[in-house]
C-alpha cells in the first residue's frame, strides 16, 4: 500500500501548502497552523486551495466572523521524522493554535509505533517551548486491519496517550465517518473525496471551535 499522499512509485510530492488562506487580516488576527501529510495537504482534490479541510476551516472560521487565519502546513508523504525536521521553520510565524495531524504514513509503512510516539512528543516539546501559551489539538489515527491486531492497537493508542499526558485537545479519529467509504474517498481508499474532506473539516472543527471562543 503506498504511503499517504504517495504517488505509486513511492516519490512523495515535496511541497506544502503552509499558506493563510484568510482573504484579510488584522493585527489581531490569530493563527491556526494545521501540521500534517497530505491528508491536511488535499492530496489528490481538484482545488485544495479550496476543498482540503484547512481551507473549509477557514471558510467556517470566516463564516462565524472570528479573528483567525489557518495556515495549512500539509506536506504529502510526510512521516512524523520528517515533521519534526521541518517543524522549526513552520514555527517562524507566530502560532496561537496547533493542530498536529501526523502519523499515518508511519502507520501505513508499519514503522515502530514508540518511535512514532517519541516523534511527535517532540514535535509537541518544540510547539510548547517556542510558544508557552499556544493551543493544541493533536488528531488521532488508525491503520488498516491488514497490519496486524497488536499493531493497530497499539498505533491507535498512541495519540490518546499522548494527549493525556500532554493536556491537549483529542479528535479520536479525523476520518471518523470518512475511511472505509467508498463514496467519500478517491480510488487510492486513503485520500478523502472533496465531499469527504467536508466531513473531515466538520470532524476538526468541532474539537476546534471551543478553543477559538
Amino acid at each position: 500500500m503506498p504511503a499517504c499522499g504517495s504517488p505509486d512509485n513511492n516519490k512523495a510530492e515535496t511541497t506544502t501548502h503552509a499558506s493563510a488562506t484568510a482573504p484579510a487580516q488584522s493585527a489581531n488576527t490569530k493563527t491556526i497552523l494545521v501540521f500534517g501529510d497530505s491528508l491536511t495537504a488535499g492530496y489528490g482534490l481538484d482545488d485544495a486551495a479550496s476543498e482540503s479541510y484547512p481551507s473549509i476551516i477557514q471558510q467556517k472560521i470566516d463564516s462565524a466572523g472570528l479573528a483567525y487565519k489557518v495556515v495549512n502546513g500539509g506536506l504529502s508523504g510526510e512521516t512524523s521524522a520528517g515533521g519534526l525536521g521541518r517543524i522549526d521553520w513552520l514555527l517562524r510565524q507566530k502560532v496561537d493554535v496547533f493542530i498536529l495531524e501526523l502519523g499515518a504514513n508511519d502507520g501505513l509503512r508499519g514503522l515502530p509505533v514508540e518511535q512514532t510516539a517519541k516523534n511527535l512528543q517532540k514535535i509537541i516539546d518544540k510547539v510548547k517551548g517556542k510558544y508557552p501559551d499556544v493551543k493544541i489539538i493533536l488528531t488521532g489515527m488508525m491503520v488498516p486491519p491488514n497490519m496486524g491486531a497488536d499493531y493497530a492497537n497499539n498505533f491507535k493508542a498512541v495519540f490518546p496517550e499522548l494527549a493525556k499526558r500532554n493536556n491537549v485537545s483529542l479528535i479520536p479519529f479525523l476520518l471518523s465517518n470518512v475511511a472505509g467509504n467508498p463514496g467519500l474517498n478517491q480510488k487510492d481508499g486513503i485520500h478523502p473525496t472533496a465531499k469527504g474532506a467536508k466531513i473531515v473539516a466538520q470532524n476538526v472543527w468541532e474539537g476546534l471551535q471551543p478553543l477559538l471562543q
